[in-house]
This record gives C-alpha cells, structure tokens and sequence, in this order.
C-alpha cells in the first residue's frame, strides 16, 4: 500500500478553501495547471510510500500513540506559496503550527521505529497542494491572489493513515483517491 500520514481538514475548511479555488481557476493560465481535487486535500505529515501490508498494523498502532501524546490544537489555512518554481501550488496554515509540526516528527519517528529506513530528512514545510505543473511555471499571480486568504479555524483532533490509489486508466486529468485506513484521536487516554 502507498501510504502516508495527514491531518484531514473539515468539510467547512475545504468549502472555503474551495471558494477561493474558484477564483484562482480563473485567472489566465490556470488551464495549464494540474489542479488537485476537494476529496483528496489533506495537509500531510509524513509520507511513507509502498509499505508491505505485514507492517502496516504495527505502522498504525505506533501513529495512534503519538496521536494520544500530542494534544488538540488550531490550525487554519491561511496565504499560500510555490515548492520547485511553479511546480506546485500549495496552501499555507496558520495558528499551532508547532504542534503541527511535532506530530509531523513523531509521525516520521513512527516509521523509523518499525524498522523502515526513512530517506533523507526534509524540514517539514505545513501546505495543502492546490495544483501541480510538469513544468516550471510562474504560479506567482496565484500566491498573490492567495495572499489575503485565511479560511475558517478549527481544532485537529485526528491523525490519518491515509492510502492514496494512483491512477490506472490513463486517462488525463484523474486524481489519485484517498482511503483513511486508520484514525487515531489526537490527545486521546492511552
């Protein structure tokens, strides 16, 4: 399973969030962007990749217990910014973003600690995709447009293990699904 680990916002946050979609959609160029659909926004923490099936109990009981110790907290999505010039368009959060990013840590340590070798450290950037290029392409007029951007706050309360499906068909324009396959509470007893 490609698997990963992801705070999923609430249905009031990606309905703002794609309101200003809209908007951007409509700027000149859009066109030209790949853009990532509504089911699939999520703000990832940790991506795992191809995981054996064998490991993936052990992979969510070690994610429920840095879910459990890490305590609820706030975040928005707020402005927005640009990873690889223009390669994709992302939107920002605000509010506890150093919890954010603790349970970003404890999530990559829950993958290290069953056993798998994680790569290269990356400082964790928080961001939800909005689209993506093949190519280099100047996604500043839509980092500007999302500049002014602050959607609704709300507490996370839950850590996702999350198995994304990418497309067989080959049909252009087909999003990856996303399937949470575990949730743990955030600050739960245990």
């Amino acid at each position: 399973m490609r698997l990963f680990a992801a705070v999923l916002p609430p249905e009031d946050v990606t309905a703002a969030l794609a309101a200003e979609v809209a908007v951007l959609r409509g700027l000149p160029g859009a066109d030209r962007l790949r853009w990532t659909g509504r089911p699939g926004w999520h703000l990832t923490l940790a991506f795992y990749g191809e995981v054996d099936d064998e490991l993936v109990p052990d992979l969510s009981a070690r994610l429920e217990r840095a879910a459990h110790r890490t305590a609820p907290f706030e975040l928005a999505l707020r402005g927005g910014g640009q990873f690889g010039r223009g390669r994709a368009l992302w939107a920002g959060a605000e509010g506890g973003l150093p919890t954010l990013r603790l349970l970003a840590d404890r999530a990559e340590a829950a993958w290290r600690r069953a056993g798998v070798e994680t790569g290269e450290y990356r400082r964790y950037k928080p961001h939800l995709t909005l689209a993506r290029s093949r190519q280099a392409f100047d996604v500043r007029p839509y980092v500007e447009a999302l500049s002014g951007f602050t959607g609704p706050t709300w507490t996370v309360t839950e850590l996702a293990l999350v198995r994304s499906n990418l497309p067989e068909s080959g049909v252009p324009g087909e999003q990856p699904r996303y399937e949470a396959v575990a949730r743990s509470p955030i600050g739960a007893s245990g």
